[in-house]
Parts: C-alpha cells; structure tokens; sequence
C-alpha cells in the first residue's frame, strides 16, 4: 500500500494564500489525501473536538495565528491523551533557532520552513506523507527535526 494514500490532514494557518498553496501542492503530490484547513488554532480545537471529520492522521500547524497560536495549540493537542499521539509537523516562516528548539521540546514531530517555491513545498508535503507514522514512535534528534529543502 502507498503509504501517501488516504491521509487525513488539518492545516491551520491564518494566511488563506499559504492554505491555498499548500492544498495546490498537496493536490499535485497525493489527490487521495483528505485537507481539511482551519484559520487559527480556535478553529483547529473546535473541529477537532467535534470529530466531524474524524481527528487527522497528521497536523500541520503554523506559529502565528491569531486568538490561539501554534504553541498554544501544540500544548494543547500534546495533553489531551485522545489527541497526544498524531504527528505535528509544524510549518512556520520562522526559522529561528530557539523558535524550532522550543517546539521540539513541546512535542512536535517535524518542523519545517515554509518553502520560498512551489516545487520545494511539494518536496516538504512529500517527505512528511512519506514517513509511516503508525510506525515512526521514534523522536528525531534535534538536528534531523529540522527539514532542510
């Protein structure tokens, strides 16, 4: 089986033009994968908590949101025990160091810098869908949790 296939993703990011370029990409590199995206982290938790669509099999979280931040939501998802286990690959413009140690630290289990093309956010969407998370328990070190395009 393909291990791309039939996914599962929540996006949440404020920027509509980020979300929409990321679905464009997502599109290109797996058309069975389910999208479904949210404004900010308020929107993330209230559709998570309704389970319609069933929780994702990943989420892709941006940092800076409006009313509850990447962080916030982070912090969230990683205590709440139904939730603690689904991949968080953080997608951010940040590229700052203590930014990406911080999320680490808080349980994320990608992060990665928003591409400055179409071409390398295609490589990055690929590389996440790639990984089979039913079976990757394991926690990169520091500097593998970085993706480099």
């Amino acid at each position: 089986m393909n291990i791309k296939s039939n996914k599962s993703i929540f996006l949440a990011d404020d920027d509509a033009d980020d979300c929409m370029l990321f679905e464009d990409a997502l599109r290109e590199v797996c058309t069975s994968t389910e999208l479904t995206t949210a404004n900010d982290g308020v929107e993330l938790i209230n559709l998570m908590e309704s389970n319609v669509p069933p929780v994702p099999d990943i989420i892709i979280l941006d940092l800076n949101m409006p009313r509850k931040n990447g962080f916030e939501c982070l912090d969230l998802i990683r205590k709440t025990k139904q939730w603690k286990d689904i991949p968080i690959i953080i997608l951010s413009t940040t590229g700052q160091e203590e930014m990406i140690k911080k999320v680490y630290e808080q349980g994320a289990s990608y992060f990665i810098q928003k591409p400055g093309s179409f071409m390398k956010l295609k490589q990055a969407i690929s590389q996440i869908l790639d990984i089979d998370w039913n079976n990757h328990h394991w926690k990169p070190a520091l500097k593998q949790f970085n993706y480099q395009y």
